[in-house]
C-alpha cells in the first residue's frame, strides 16, 4: 500500500490504499492522475469564469423585459437557466476536482469516504474524482 506523491520538485512517499490484488501506486501512476485533475481542474476554472461572465452578459441584454412578449419571455427565462444550469455543473466538477487534489495532498485519497475501504485503483485511474467504492456508490444510486 504505497502511496507516492510526484511534483517538480520532490518525490514524497505516501500510502494510498489499494483493493486486495492491486498493485501499489507508482510515481508514473499517480503523476498522471495528478496531471489529468490539475489540467481539468484549469480548464473547469476557465470555464466557470466564461460561464459566469456569460450569465451576467445575458441578464444586461434582457434587462427588466419590459416589453416582451410572452415568447421572448420564454425564450429569455429558458436561456437563463440554461446557462444557470451549465455554470452550476462547471462548479460541482470544479468542486469535486479540487477535493480530489486536497485529498492527495491529505493522503486520504483512495479511501471510500462512506466506509473506509479501499476505493481501487482501476476505479480511480477511469474516474479520478471518486470518492466511494463502488459498493458505496451502489447503495447511494439506489437511495
Amino acid at each position: 500500500m504505497a502511496r507516492t506523491k510526484k511534483d517538480s520538485s520532490t518525490t514524497t512517499h505516501l500510502s494510498i490504499s489499494v483493493r486486495e490484488g492491486e498493485e501499489p501506486w507508482t510515481a508514473d501512476e499517480l503523476a498522471e492522475v495528478l496531471d489529468e485533475l490539475r489540467t481539468e481542474e484549469a480548464r473547469l476554472a476557465a470555464e466557470v469564469d466564461e460561464a459566469e461572465q456569460d450569465l451576467v452578459e445575458l441578464m444586461r441584454s434582457f434587462g427588466d423585459g419590459a416589453g416582451d412578449d410572452q415568447a421572448d419571455a420564454g425564450a429569455a427565462t429558458w436561456e437563463r437557466e440554461h446557462e444557470l444550469s451549465l455554470t452550476n455543473n462547471a462548479k460541482g466538477l470544479l468542486d469535486q476536482t479540487r477535493h480530489a487534489l486536497e485529498r492527495i495532498d491529505q493522503g486520504t485519497y483512495g479511501d471510500c469516504e462512506s466506509c473506509g475501504t479501499p476505493i481501487g485503483k482501476m476505479r480511480l485511474q477511469a474516474f479520478p474524482r471518486a470518492t466511494l467504492c463502488m459498493t458505496c456508490k451502489q447503495k447511494q444510486e439506489r437511495r
